[in-house]
């Protein structure tokens, strides 16, 4: 078929807004998508983890899940808008302590940030007891090849600003980092990508501990680690990435976006 005559192919970016109301909409969509998501793989345990993203309009607040709500429940219309000081802005249901005091910390911390993700995920967890980082045993998780950090401390349900200042330190410049005996947290320049980061990351510790359980796994060479980096682990990668969960979850669960 000659050039003239072949059909444009259309490949999704992420998208750009000209009313701050519309940008809002959007990342409260994914917000909301990415907690049913997260009920779907079974990161959900009791009352324990939390997504953010950040308002488009007022930098200092972020909208997140309501204190106590199953993930698998939760709709655009659930979410909460909380600000740096703790408050609830909008909503009408009170925050989880720990959400605010690391969350709040996390968007300070990262300006770019436009979403973290944490939860107590069965295999993070469990990797996050041998205080390791992930090694370069697959492609995928060549995408925090260089890129992750480990917070090698526990004192508790992290109730206090100054811990959650500790956590945003140990993050750095970081896409995600281990928290020891506790678990994964993650964030990125858009919700999807936050999203995935995490869901990319607890599959790799699943990855690891079944290999290290086997025997010993074969490491990929350092520099073919960092251009697989390259290639799986951008932002754009991340979120385009999210974008097949993203259809799936809203045709399977569309009451989300209410």
């Amino acid at each position: 078929m000659p050039a003239s005559e072949q059909k444009e192919l259309k490949l999704d970016l992420p998208p750009e807004f000209d009313k701050v109301e519309d940008e809002r909409l959007h990342r409260k969509q994914r917000l909301a998508a990415a907690f049913r998501l997260f009920s779907a793989f079974g990161f959900n345990e009791g009352i324990a983890g939390h997504i953010t993203a950040r308002d488009p309009e007022f930098p200092d607040r972020f909208w997140v899940n309501p204190f106590g709500m199953h993930f698998g429940h939760i709709r655009v219309s659930d979410l909460i808008c909380v600000n740096h000081e703790g408050e609830v802005v909008e909503g009408d249901r009170p925050v989880n302590t720990a959400a605010f005091v690391i969350h709040s910390q996390i968007h300070a911390a990262r300006p770019e940030a436009v979403a973290a993700a944490h939860a107590h995920s069965l295999y993070g967890k469990s990797w996050s007891s041998l205080a390791r980082k992930l090694d370069p045993i697959t492609q995928d998780v060549c995408a925090f090849y260089d890129d992750h950090e480990l917070f090698d401390d526990y004192t508790g349900v992290v109730l206090d600003l100054q811990e959650g200042k500790r956590i945003a330190h140990a993050l750095g410049d970081a896409k995600a980092v281990i928290l020891r005996n506790h678990g994964l947290l993650t964030v990125g320049q858009t919700v999807d990508e936050a999203a995935w980061w995490f869901i990319t990351m607890e599959r790799s510790c699943q990855a690891q501990l079944l290999a290290e359980a086997a025997g010993k796994p074969v490491l990929i060479d350092p520099e073919q680690a960092k251009i697989a980096a390259g290639q799986v682990g951008s932002p754009i990668a991340g979120w385009f990435s999210f974008q097949p969960l993203y259809q799936r979850i809203v045709r399977d669960q569309p009451d989300l976006l209410e």
